[in-house]
């Protein structure tokens, strides 16, 4: 059992012990009700208490039954909060560090709760596209109040403790620990105290109404329907509240339950908790241990004070770890800093940061035009322009001059990690760190494994990026890595659908209806179109017979980069990103089309997203294949945090298993016969036939 029962005088305790957070698994539930069971056989016993072991009363549902048989046998968390509801002895929940979830509706199932201050409180089932669905939208409510139970519930995000126990005429805490070191013993004094006071008071049956009624719930649901149109749970979440202010009790838990199980099929529910997961699966590496020695990163240097470098700083400045910048030219150092304090003092304008932080973090910045500085550091990091001649010459240098067991990582976004390493004595030591740009903002950190790449380094990594709170996604050495190996064939694409009689708005347009953040063509214009412009022509030397549509050369031969001169894809006005259709655009991809003898034809938006989409499933398939990505849902992570890639489809490949991989085949087929397309590239990854063929996904 993870649920331990042990008697204490007059109290029994029951300890859920499921590491690391009590999830709420169907041995644990098990133990609960066996427990419980006992305490109300045994004469000697007056009250129970049920607590968390370690660090969490509860988290909730056990993520490790997710899709399992034991996440539906009995007894359900329903069943046992029913088994609470009719107990006879009174019930304290002792709560602390994390009550969240499960755990927080077992909580509202018991007569009575203290809490430690500091404790995390929140139901946050809406973020895997579902609604609480064991009492938690009947009983929150009571407890707290319609409009706060509602605001923790549509948004998912923990509250302290102390701030709810402040609430006036809040029943969610009865009583309030002095600390969570005291709290069991706290527990067990007011068990004793409630022993004999009948009757033993249940969350169910306190009252439920909100004064507006009606004009409230509409209200709600109008806010949340406009924040939240491509997930449906929010807003089943305000019709679920409402229920507990118009229903019985009883017959408010039959509707939450049918909610429940309705949002559990939805493709954004599955795509959520697939996202779920993902993230939790790409820290874990299969070669590497969980319990593989790290080494300390207590300095971290900087190669570059540039756009790159300077947001790679602010992440560690951010987590408290001092940074030494270093550049070749004074003017650039100070250009780097200044942009630096620029990003934090907008922060601190907007509130979002203090002014003492400010200072602090600025106070763990050094700058250097000397490569011996960085010789104490533990990790460092060039951020220095993208060829590989330039990167030659970093890492001799810092070969050089830093310690030994020092990290040297490149944030290359497409070069030869391998290659970088031999420039070294130490290729063991040597990692790709790939941040994405604005690096202080994106979440996503492409770690790209070397065949050298010491299982210490990798480690070490993995635990520094969690500290800069990125999702870190481990990388084979190829071209362009996950992201942009990827990116590569979707732009391929766009290209060839411009070819064919769609304009740059209609791409982008399609794409983002689809829900992409962004389109290729405002991408890139965002991006800089010369960084793709130079990518192609070194591919022109090395893959002669890979096929591009020629309009971006052109538009780059007109010197259209993008926002950055102004004119890209899109015309710009001067102070504004705005992206406005432009004439001169439209008039070059014409002659274009004339030149390669091309009559252009209507393409449907669905055509569009499939041919844009389905490019970027097919090169994933070939990255498993390859061993790129040891994962599908590693792709996701990368496309769903670094790409823009729409969170409710769960990232290309969750997506590819949705429409169904016999159905994305198909289609494929049909692109291949398209001969203003690339036919070879049609053909599916062998991967990605075989799974087709046996009805399989990816995940």
């Amino acid at each position: 059992m993870t649920a331990e029962y042990k008697v204490d005088g007059a109290v029994a305790v029951i300890t859920l012990n499921n590491p690391p957070v009590n999830g709420l698994g169907l041995s644990t539930r098990r133990g609960i009700v066996d427990g419980l069971n006992q305490a109300l056989a045994d004469a000697a016993v007056k009250a129970i208490v049920i607590t968390g072991a370690g660090k969490a009363f509860s988290g909730g549902a056990d993520i490790t039954e997710f899709g399992k048989e034991e996440a539906y046998r009995e007894p359900h968390l329903i069943s046992v909060i029913q088994q609470l509801d009719l107990s006879t002895k009174p019930l304290i929940a002792a709560i602390h560090t994390v009550c969240m979830g499960g755990g927080l509706e077992l909580a509202l199932g018991c007569h009575y709760r203290i809490a430690a201050p500091g404790t995390a409180v929140a139901l946050p089932e809406v973020k895997l596209g579902l609604l609480p669905g064991a009492g938690g939208t009947q009983r929150l409510p009571r407890a707290l109040g319609v409009e706060t139970a509602l605001n923790m519930i549509v948004s998912g995000e923990p509250v302290k403790s102390e701030m709810l126990a402040a609430i006036p005429g809040q029943k969610l805490f009865t009583k309030m620990a002095s600390s969570a070191e005291t709290l069991l013993a706290e527990a067990k004094a007011y068990a004793l105290e409630l022993a004999d006071v009948r009757p033993l008071p249940r969350v169910r049956d306190l009252p439920c109404k909100h004064p507006q009624g009606e004009a409230y719930f509409e209200f709600a649901a109008t806010m949340v329907q406009g924040m939240s149109k491509n997930f449906p749970a929010p807003l089943r979440c305000v019709e679920a509240v409402k229920n507990a202010t118009t229903k019985k009790f009883d017959d408010g838990m039959v509707a939450e339950r049918e909610a429940f199980m309705q949002l559990m099929m939805t493709p954004e529910s599955r795509s959520l908790r697939h996202l779920f997961l993902a993230e939790r699966a790409a820290s874990k590496i299969a070669d590497v241990p969980s319990d593989t020695p790290v080494r300390d990163i207590q300095t971290v240097g900087v190669i570059g004070a540039g756009t790159m470098g300077g947001g790679i700083a602010m992440n560690f400045l951010n987590a408290g770890i001092p940074v030494t910048i270093l550049e070749t030219k004074q003017e650039a150092l100070e250009r780097g800093v200044a942009t630096i304090r620029k990003n934090y003092e907008a922060q601190v304008k907007k509130g979002k940061l203090a002014q003492e932080k400010y200072e602090q973090r600025m106070a763990l910045l050094t700058t250097t035009l000397n490569y011996g500085d960085l010789k104490n550091a533990d990790l460092i990091i060039e951020a220095v322009f993208e060829e590989i001649g330039v990167k030659e010459q970093v890492f001799k240098q810092l070969d050089a001059v830093a310690k030994p067991g020092a990290i040297l990582a490149s944030n290359t976004s497409t070069l030869d990690v391998d290659r970088i390493a031999s420039f070294t004595k130490r290729p063991r030591d040597v990692v790709g760190m790939h941040f994405f740009s604005p690096a202080n903002v994106m979440k996503l950190l492409e770690v790209v494994r070397g065949k050298a790449t010491a299982k210490d380094v990798l480690a070490t990594v993995m635990k520094i990026a969690k500290k800069i709170k990125k999702t870190a996604v481990v990388s084979g050495v190829c071209d362009g890595f996950i992201g942009n190996r990827m990116i590569e064939q979707y732009s391929r694409q766009a290209g060839f659908l411009l070819d064919e009689g769609a304009s740059p708005q209609q791409v982008d347009k399609a794409v983002e209806k689809f829900g992409f953040a962004m389109g290729p063509f405002r991408m890139g214009d965002l991006a800089g179109n010369d960084i793709g412009w130079a990518i192609r022509k070194r591919r022109y030397v090395e893959k002669p017979d890979m096929k591009y549509s020629a309009s971006a050369d052109r538009l780059c031969e007109l010197g259209r980069f993008g926002q950055k001169t102004g004119a890209g894809w899109y015309d710009y006005v001067p102070g504004k990103r705005d992206a406005m259709p432009s004439d001169v655009v439209a008039k070059m991809i014409d002659e274009h089309r004339k030149s390669i003898g091309v009559t252009p034809r209507k393409i449907s938006d669905e055509e569009i997203v499939q041919r844009l989409v389905y490019a970027l499933v097919n090169e994933g398939a070939h990255i498993l294949e390859d061993g790129i990505a040891g994962k599908s849902g590693d792709i996701d992570m990368v496309y769903l945090t670094g790409y823009g890639f729409p969170l409710w489809r769960g990232g290309p490949m969750h997506y590819a298993g949705e429409v169904g991989l016999f159905n994305v085949v198909q289609a494929m087929g049909r692109f291949a016969q398209n001969p203003n397309d690339d036919a070879r590239f049609w053909q599916p990854a062998p991967l990605l036939a075989k799974l087709a063929a046996e009805g399989k996904q990816f995940s």
